[in-house]
């Protein structure tokens, strides 16, 4: 069974940001591999945000702002969140805004490049890197898309007719399993009768709970969370683990087990031992988006991953500001270091680096705007707005957040592969600690396989982990990943990779770029929906407005893009 094409199907059918910047490190010598007579290339290091993060959190006082910005509204944080504030305040007429870009211009949806090798340009993702097709409740969504021309007609309509382009192409997904490639994620054709059974029962089961709805009306599970329904008798479900409701209800197939393991890890960074049992279910019956022009389950895709939708709606907010004249960039780089509200307006201290600048010498401005908008992850928010006016206290309500890596491999040709599906866009190895590898040039249309490409691995650094990584606790895993070398960071990035090619993938590769995120996503643990302090943010609607994925405490594109968007039209209205 494929997952995605599931998260789609009806019952009848059986994802990063630190705080600013980017560390990179480099430099190693590439390693020589005894007994394959191949060298290992010495990986690029990105630590996106760290130590302006860690320059946030422990500095006691910041330089004189050398200069002035007055605007309407300020928007800080250029991940998706922010971007999507932008486009719904210009699309509705108000171009004074300014956006800080925060962290990484993008958030968990940026990119990388390794440039071109003949006539190909190799990007890819370094982070989130594929988008469900929107259901019904996702107006905002299909807002978006129809908006940058990824839908091409009727965007309300039950099903749109999207840009082929974007559509994820086939083979989509497989999975490495027993020592072969199958198609989809879930191995039922492999395993005892009495394990497939359970696979059909559970299919079923999630299949039917896309269309349940509590005592209020409203879908149990929807995307955005705001939409889904707050019936006690299903918000209950959120006091046990994923795990735990699998187990109540009899499935005990160790394949099963893996996969919404898998599943979970996948979208939240931790096991589904930890899950919330609500998020869990979340994931497979919130989506129901269906397409004229593609199967059901189908995703939208591109070789960067989601920042091809950074850029799009960049080029949109552009276009909406293109007639005003004089009007002056709405972009700017740094980071904010402080938010209060003086009066009938709200200050905002910000910091940047100048080009070779040390981490202890930053340029700061002050911007004076009469709304604010915090689009920026709440561990971040906690040491620059003052949420405990807000109803927030960090002790108690800051999610629990994944630490990641992210890693992207440049190939000269195609590894050898082993028998059973072909290559496939989304690449998967059962029990892997890693989540499996996705292909950038998959969605290219031609007629025989590019001179190269990029495989991109992903890896949350979670206790799932397997034995012989990083230390298990949180903490020491993020100190793992501040202070290993670059070599210890790759053996762990490239477990997947050598199950599936051997040491033989290294006759291939030729640059290696590992982006690093400590604080890449929120991970709904069990009690998650019973967040105080993130329901007091979700209303707030005073100067100081709120806007992330955080608030949801999911983190994917649907949820930061709702956020954002329900922020400015605040402002607007």
């Amino acid at each position: 069974m494929d997952r995605r094409r599931f998260l789609i199907a009806g019952a009848g059918a059986a994802g990063f940001s630190l705080l600013a910047g980017c560390d990179r490190l480099g430099g190693e010598t590439s390693r020589f591999l005894a007994g394959v007579g191949l060298r290992e290339p010495a990986p690029l290091v990105l630590r996106p945000g760290m130590a302006e993060g860690h320059a946030l959190r422990d500095a006691a006082r910041w330089p004189a702002p050398q200069d002035e910005i007055v605007t309407e509204v300020a928007i800080l944080g250029g991940g998706v969140a922010g971007l999507s504030a932008a486009w719904q305040l210009a699309r509705g007429g108000l171009h004074d805004f300014l956006l800080v870009d925060g962290p990484e211009f993008g958030g968990n949806a940026a990119a990388g490049n390794f440039g071109g090798i003949g006539t190909d340009d190799l990007r890819f993702p370094r982070g989130a890197h594929y988008l469900p097709l929107p259901s019904a409740e996702s107006t905002h969504i299909r807002e978006m898309l129809a908006d940058t021309g990824v839908i091409l007609r009727d965007p309300f309509a039950a099903r749109p007719d999207f840009d082929e382009r974007a559509l994820v192409h086939a083979p989509d997904e497989r999975l490495f399993f027993d020592g072969k490639w199958r198609d989809g994620l879930l191995p039922s054709d492999a395993v005892p009768d009495a394990e497939a059974t359970q696979h059909a029962r559970f299919l079923v089961r999630v299949g039917q709970l896309k269309s349940a709805r509590g005592s209020d009306g409203r879908k149990v599970f929807a995307i955005p969370l705001a939409l889904a329904s707050q019936d006690p008798a299903w918000t209950a479900l959120d006091r046990q683990s994923m795990r735990q409701w699998m187990l109540a209800e009899g499935y005990t197939s160790p394949t099963l087990h893996g996969y919404v393991d898998y599943c979970c890890r996948d979208d939240y960074g931790a096991g589904h031992d930890l899950i919330s049992a609500w998020a869990g279910l979340h994931y497979f019956a919130s989506r129901a988006g269906h397409a004229d022009n593609a199967a059901d389950g189908a995703v939208l895709t591109w070789p960067d991953g989601l920042h091809t939708m950074v850029t799009r709606l960049c080029a949109r907010i552009d276009a909406y500001r293109a007639a005003q004249t004089g009007a002056r960039p709405w972009r700017r780089p740094g980071i904010a270091l402080q938010v209060r509200e003086q009066g009938r307006e709200v200050s905002v201290l910000c910091a940047w680096w100048p080009q070779g600048a040390p981490i202890s010498a930053p340029r700061t401005c002050r911007i004076r705007a009469r709304r604010v908008i915090c689009a920026m992850p709440l561990h971040v928010a906690a040491h620059v707005a003052p949420l405990g006016e807000f109803g927030f206290d960090p002790a108690r309500h800051l999610p629990p957040t994944a630490p990641w890596m992210v890693s992207s491999f440049r190939l000269r040709g195609f590894p050898p592969e082993a028998p059973g599906v072909p290559l496939a866009w989304d690449n998967v190895v059962h029990g892997g600690r890693g989540l499996g590898y996705v292909v950038s040039t998959h969605q290219l249309i031609r007629q025989a396989k590019p001179a190269a490409t990029v495989f991109t691995a992903y890896c949350p650094l979670d206790a799932a982990a397997a034995a012989g990584g990083p230390p298990r606790s949180v903490a020491d895993t993020r100190r793992w990943l501040a202070e290993a070398a670059p070599a210890e960071l790759m053996d762990y990035a490239t477990t997947d990779l050598h199950t599936a090619y051997g040491r033989a993938f290294w006759r291939h590769a030729d640059a290696v770029e590992i982006t690093v995120r400590g604080h890449a996503m929120a991970s709904p643990r069990t009690g998650f929906l019973a967040n105080a302090g993130a329901t007091a943010l979700r209303a707030a609607d005073g100067r100081i407005l709120f806007a992330h994925a955080d608030l949801s405490g999911l983190s994917v594109f649907e949820e930061a893009a709702w956020w954002g968007t329900r922020a400015a039209r605040t402002i607007l209205n």
